[in-house]
């Protein structure tokens, strides 16, 4: 499959050109055997490439990159001897891992439960998400049961989403200062679906987009798997740097630009209402569309709640502006319930999209969302008070186990972004990973390879205690005597 996905064929095989598409660019530029080796390194530990898949052969391999045969001849011994492939005559060569390592990254951010090497219950660092609010839930599934008899005796398709549900979410926008018609929403089964639609349709293989660095992993890999060539915006703790976002925009004139303005995943910083209206400004200008990702924009934990940044655009001029937003951050993963704002006119073009893989969403999960969106402004306060104890909780772990780590105090969102102060980042993940615990290296965010190498991801979602012990496991894993090889400097590939 393409970049983003996780390959799995019927004979365990992948193809020399499949395995190209998925190294990243600088790498198919200017193949050399250590950074070849380090990508399909990469590519293995990220779960890109599943575990126990053929390899195609030397040859095809470096005709499909461009290299020589040496080159991935040296590559491959490479990962033999550090046990990351394995050969046997006449077989072919099979991805593999070394004893006692696991994948970390896209295994760890599907939640599959961690534990250590001795079979311990782990510590999944890797989700930036809470539990469902357990009265609120409850309370919305009796308020679901009541309407699901009238909502069973119909078909149950509806790719717009349910009516009610689009008004709700329109209303929503409207008391933020953003006026939306019903007509205006699509509901989709989360804003992953949501952003992956968005760019099916406004963007073709090769478009150039601009998307933050670092930004939200899962949005990186949709835009890889979509073979678009992606400029980037730094973002640090203390925000953008909005002179160079111009600049980058003016010079590439982008198909697409996506932002998370509100409370940044993975930096927690939120974007000033001057740098908004400069960011609008400059997309209209440029013709390009901006995807705003209101995920995390009621995660706020220090200042209040945002506007839509498209209400900031004086009248008419948001018309090149698409919102994505979900329940998943405020509520609960598991109920798979997002939305886009967009003009009504593409709203009917993503949903014919959409139904040609997703005819439409689950019309329980809909009506479950309906009084949880509904009661969203009674219940969240108790959310946030929640997540600002666990942040507190958070802060005072590393303060006690890690203390030469530094990191900004959000103010918002559900995560801390960590300079570890030196790149270890992806060695550290695997070797938290020995000890249970799953954790997003900085790499991950990144939209160049090997980026944020001395950073980590870690959320404040989880409960003190299970915070705590991560903490200090991660701290036991950075300080075990055994000292991180740099991935600057290590002679074997880091993620």
């Amino acid at each position: 499959m393409a970049n983003g996905r996780v390959v799995r064929t019927a004979d365990r095989t992948i193809g020399s050109r499949q395995l190209a598409a998925l190294l990243p660019a600088d790498v198919r530029a200017r193949p050399g055997y250590r950074s070849l080796a380090e990508a399909v390194r990469t590519l293995i530990l990220d779960g890109r490439i599943a575990l126990h898949v053929r390899l195609p052969a030397e040859r095809e391999l470096a005709e499909a990159v461009g290299a020589s045969r040496a080159t991935v001849t040296g590559a491959y011994d490479l990962l033999r001897e550090s046990g990351y492939l394995r050969s046997r005559r006449g077989s072919g060569t099979w991805t593999e891992l070394p004893d006692g390592h696991r994948p970390v990254g896209a295994h760890a951010l599907v939640g599959a439960g961690a534990r250590s090497a001795d079979g311990e219950p782990g510590i999944d660092l890797a989700i930036a998400a809470m539990g469902a609010p357990e009265d609120a839930l409850a309370d919305a599934l009796a308020r679901a049961a009541l309407r699901l008899p009238d909502a069973a005796r119909t078909p149950g398709y509806h790719p717009f989403g349910l009516p009610e549900l689009r008004t709700a979410v329109a209303d929503r926008f409207t008391r933020r200062g953003l006026p939306t018609r019903p007509e205006q929403i699509l509901v989709t089964s989360g804003a992953q679906q949501a952003f992956t639609l968005v760019v099916s349709l406004l963007c073709r293989a090769g478009d150039r987009v601009v998307t933050e660095n670092p930004t939200y992993a899962n949005a990186l890999d949709a835009l890889r798997h979509a073979r678009l060539r992606t400029a980037s915006i730094a973002v640090s703790g203390t925000g953008w740097d909005m002179e160079i976002a111009e600049s980058t925009l003016r010079q590439t004139v982008p198909r697409l630009a996506y932002a998370i303005p509100d409370f940044h995943n993975p930096t927690g910083a939120l974007m000033p209402e001057e740098q908004r209206l400069r960011l609008l400004a400059a997309t209209r200008r440029t013709g390009t569309w901006l995807v705003v990702d209101e995920t995390i924009a009621d995660i706020a934990l220090d200042v209040p709640a945002p506007a839509p940044l498209a209400s900031l655009a004086p009248r008419g001029g948001a018309d090149h502006v698409v919102t994505i937003g979900s329940l998943s951050k405020t509520h609960w993963g598991g109920l798979r319930v997002g939305w886009v704002r967009a003009g009504a006119k593409m709203i009917t073009e993503l949903t014919a999209l959409r139904v040609c893989a997703d005819m439409a969403g689950s019309v329980l999960d809909q009506l479950v969302a309906l009084p949880l969106l509904d009661g969203m402004d009674r219940t969240l306060p108790a959310r946030l008070a929640e997540l600002r104890s666990r942040r507190a909780a958070l802060v005072d772990s590393l303060r006690r186990h890690t203390p030469q780590w530094s990191w900004h105090i959000p103010p918002g969102g559900l995560s801390l972004w960590v300079d570890l102060g030196e790149p270890v980042s992806s060695a550290l993940a695997e070797r938290a990973a020995a000890a249970g615990v799953h954790i997003a290296r900085g790499a991950r965010f990144g939209v160049d390879p090997g980026t944020f190498e001395h950073r980590l991801r870690i959320p404040y979602t989880l409960p003190a205690d299970r915070l705590d012990e991560g903490v200090r496991r991660l701290a036991a894993a950075f300080h075990d005597g055994v000292p991180l090889p740099p991935s600057v400097d290590r002679p074997h590939w880091v993620a």
